[in-house]
């Protein structure tokens, strides 16, 4: 049996109990929290015994889940990568860079299984495209949310478009070659809204806006390919995918005849993959478990959560000097 402990028991973290108390195969041992309110609801809750001492938890247990403030994962994340243990940190890795790029070099020597939490790589609606060949040429995407005052201690780059910077990074696999990008604080101390370029060497644009301020809520991605239109709907959980085959190609789900330059007939082919329905958080962390139990790599890694960190750093920082130069 897999002994887990979870750091932090506030809205995410309670969330994380609930599922790990769902997983087979593992012991959820406790939790810890210094906030006695957020403890005692979570006891109240879920039953679970909580540690007043982080020391005696981390020595209880197999593997740490770190769902507390952005702030602490670093100094949590060490002293955990320090004494052996596995490690599952919610996203963003760490509260700057150079937090993240140590926790990299500590997993290597810890020689340990470490995963970050960026959940939308377990949307069924992306999961749906596993077996397709996917080569982007241009992707945009939109994360549209309304406004709520947790999470706004830091910028809509680290708390909403890192998820589509994961996403782009994963599906591009190619360096970065230029960032533009520029973006308003409307109701807090940092940005609320913005907009990154992110040009590559392969030559892909992705073309990323992100929103805490707005009226409804959206989730969606958009990839262009030479072949292809993909289009991913994180939030209502549905994939589209439009090909333009040559006529007498095997039939699709939905085709349709066209003409095109000088009389050409092509056939639109429309697919929609069925959507196996799933709870992303619980298939996160139970992959995370049978990571550790049969030794098997994880589908987020360490290097993946600093790259997906370096990116939107870099957003950062062409965002502030946009906006010096606008007076913004």
């Amino acid at each position: 049996m897999l002994k887990i402990g979870v750091l932090g028991a506030g809205h995410l973290g309670k969330i994380h109990i609930q599922q790990w108390q769902q997983i087979e195969a593992v012991e959820l041992v406790g939790f810890y929290d210094p906030d006695d309110a957020q403890a005692a609801s979570t006891i109240a809750q879920y039953q679970s015994p909580r540690y007043t001492e982080l020391d005696k938890l981390i020595a209880a247990v197999d593997a740490v889940d770190i769902v507390a403030t952005t702030s602490s994962h670093y100094e949590l994340a060490k002293k955990c990568l320090l004494a052996g243990k596995h490690v599952f940190i919610e996203k963003p890795l760490a509260h700057t860079l150079e937090e993240a790029k140590e926790l990299v070099q500590l997993v290597k020597e810890a020689n340990v299984k470490c995963q970050v939490g960026h959940v939308e790589r377990y949307n069924p609606a992306f999961l749906a495209l596993s077996e397709q060949t996917i080569q982007p040429m241009f992707i945009e995407a939109h994360r549209l949310a309304q406004f709520n005052p947790r999470g706004t201690d830091v910028s809509v780059i680290l708390d909403l478009m890192i998820h589509d910077i994961d996403i782009v990074m994963c599906l591009v696999k190619s360096p970065v070659r230029r960032i533009s990008a520029s973006g308003v604080s409307v109701l807090s101390e940092t940005a609320d809204i913005a907009n990154a370029r992110i040009e590559f060497d392969n030559g892909c644009v992705a073309n990323l806006t992100s929103s805490r301020i707005s009226l409804k809520k959206m989730r969606k991605l958009r990839l262009f390919q030479r072949d292809a239109y993909i289009g991913i709907d994180f939030l209502d959980k549905k994939t589209e995918i439009i090909r333009m085959k040559e006529p007498g190609a095997p039939a699709g789900m939905m085709d349709f005849p066209v003409e095109v330059a000088n009389g050409e007939q092509k056939i639109i082919s429309v697919q929609l993959p069925e959507i196996a329905p799933l709870n992303a958080i619980k298939s996160e962390l139970s992959e995370f478990a049978n990571s550790i139990i049969f030794n098997r790599a994880v589908r987020v890694s360490v290097y993946d959560g600093y790259q997906a960190m370096d990116v939107a750093h870099q957003i950062l920082k062409k965002m502030s000097l946009h906006n010096e130069l606008h007076n913004v």
